[in-house]
């Protein structure tokens, strides 16, 4: 088929890679010169801005975007949609909140024009591996799109499917996440436990790499466990700050609104939030309250260094 890809980061880019490899045309932008021009090294072929991209495109078109969600996605559909026509299908890729996927998906249907919502996991890996496509949106568009969701996953039979209407594809995409949250604070609270049982000398890469082979808890994550700790046994380089990208919280504030207990997750985003706080006035009131009622011995922060 032919595509047209805006957004060329290392999901986009990585993307257009594994489509030009399946076969298909792809027509690509980026607000980064040298990314168009990689993407060109690649057989792909580079458009000057979003208008050259779309008049190139043969109808009905193809348009998938890969930007990072929020303000970035907002203002690139906005553009996009000034720009398509009755028929073209517009594809959302990145993290974007479901319900703004409705929202544009209703008035984008106004004019004739279809969009899926594409929940995508997989990340750096995808090239290789395939990535995990999550679609939401009309049926009958999504399987225009068949070749090219194909090509993209892991199997043409497996690793993708339309999961239910507008909305939908960045729904599940934005649970998946969130039980990603829990499975990966697990893991890193039983490594943690083992590393602090000191008179063992337990290696954490050997117990990783044990647990890959035939074990319950075996998976994707743990298989990067291995490889992160095989690489850096204690990983001494990395500073304890962990980063989330806002499904979490979205995925939290859902559970809320349906009256869902899901603490595993809630209070796996808290010790993301919490691994932030270099201060912890929290933790410092914690020792004065213990001192205050217990006269518990606290720590002054010169004892600390």
């Amino acid at each position: 088929m032919q595509v047209g890809m805006v957004g060329l980061g290392k999901m986009g880019s990585f993307m257009t890679a594994r489509l030009l490899a399946g076969g298909h045309e792809v027509h690509a932008y980026d607000l980064s010169r040298e990314a168009i021009e990689a993407a060109e090294a690649r057989g792909a072929r580079g458009a000057g801005s979003l208008n050259d991209l779309v008049d190139r495109l043969a109808k009905p078109r193809a348009i998938w975007v890969m930007v990072p969600a929020g303000k970035a996605t907002e203002e690139t559909l906005s553009q996009i949609a000034q720009l398509v026509d009755q028929g073209d299908i517009v594809v959302d890729g990145g993290n974007s909140n479901y319900k703004d996927s409705m929202r544009r998906a209703a008035s984008l249907s106004q004019r004739g024009v279809h969009f899926l919502d594409v929940g995508t996991s997989g990340g750096i890996w995808g090239l290789k591996e395939g990535y995990s496509l999550m679609i939401g949106g009309d049926a009958d568009a999504a399987e225009r799109l068949r070749p090219v969701f194909q090509t993209l996953a892991p199997a043409e039979d497996r690793g993708w499917a339309r999961v239910g209407p507008s909305g939908s594809g960045h729904f599940v995409k934005m649970v998946h996440n969130g039980i990603e949250y829990g499975m990966m604070q697990a893991i890193a609270e039983g490594f943690s436990i083992m590393k602090h049982k000191t008179e063992f000398e337990l290696d954490l890469a050997e117990v990783a790499e044990l647990w890959r082979h035939g074990s319950v808890v075996r998976s994707w994550l743990l298989d990067l466990a291995a490889r992160a700790l095989k690489r850096s046994p204690g990983l001494t380089e990395i500073a304890p700050f962990v980063s989330d990208s806002g499904e979490g919280r979205w995925t939290v504030a859902e559970a809320i609104d349906l009256d869902v207990s899901a603490p595993v997750i809630t209070l796996a985003l808290l010790q993301r939030l919490r691994s932030r706080d270099e201060e912890s006035f929290g933790d410092r009131l914690l020792a004065a309250l213990r001192n205050e009622f217990g006269g518990h011995a606290v720590q002054r922060a010169s004892e600390q260094s």
